[in-house]
């Protein structure tokens, strides 16, 4: 038996070139068996066409992402001009007591243009209030007013 096992090694001839056959088929360029991966070769227009739509998605989202920081920033900026606006009329304006951190207070005009700090709000003074309503603010710790609630057109700010 073992020779007929022999016989048939011996009498093997293999049909492809010898020139044909790799001896190190892991270094070819190319699968070298059915099951091995497909290797096709890359069109570099396409990879550098996605590369690019890729890049101008990534530069894109980012430069949105900056348009909504300055947007916020635009909005803060605006927010501080108003308050130092009201700020100003307040510290211009007639006080006949002296305000305290953490309390309520309401700004008005008078129709000689002149401002009035007081501890009335807009409600309270009824039908006809005597001045008309500018803001109600807040007296901060750092002596600065947050304004909780302003007119629509405040007369004379700006």
């Amino acid at each position: 038996m073992e020779e007929k096992m022999n016989d048939k090694q011996e009498e093997f001839i293999n049909p492809i070139d010898k020139d044909k056959i790799a001896e190190s088929p892991h270094n070819l360029p190319y699968a070298h068996t059915i099951g091995g991966a497909q290797i096709k070769p890359i069109d570099k227009g396409k990879a550098k066409g996605r590369a690019v739509t890729a890049m101008y998605k990534q530069t894109d989202m980012q430069l949105n992402q900056i348009k909504k920081q300055i947007e916020l920033l635009a909005q803060q900026a605006k927010a501080i001009h108003s308050r130092v606006a009201i700020s100003e009329q307040i510290y211009n304006a007639e006080m006949n007591f002296e305000p305290l951190i953490g309390f309520t207070y309401h700004l008005y005009q008078r129709n000689n243009g002149t401002y009035v700090l007081s501890m009335v709000s807009p409600g309270e003074w009824g039908e006809n209030p005597p001045y008309q309503f500018i803001a109600t603010v807040e007296l901060l710790s750092d002596h600065t007013w947050d304004v909780l609630e302003q007119a629509e057109q405040p007369g004379g700010a700006g």
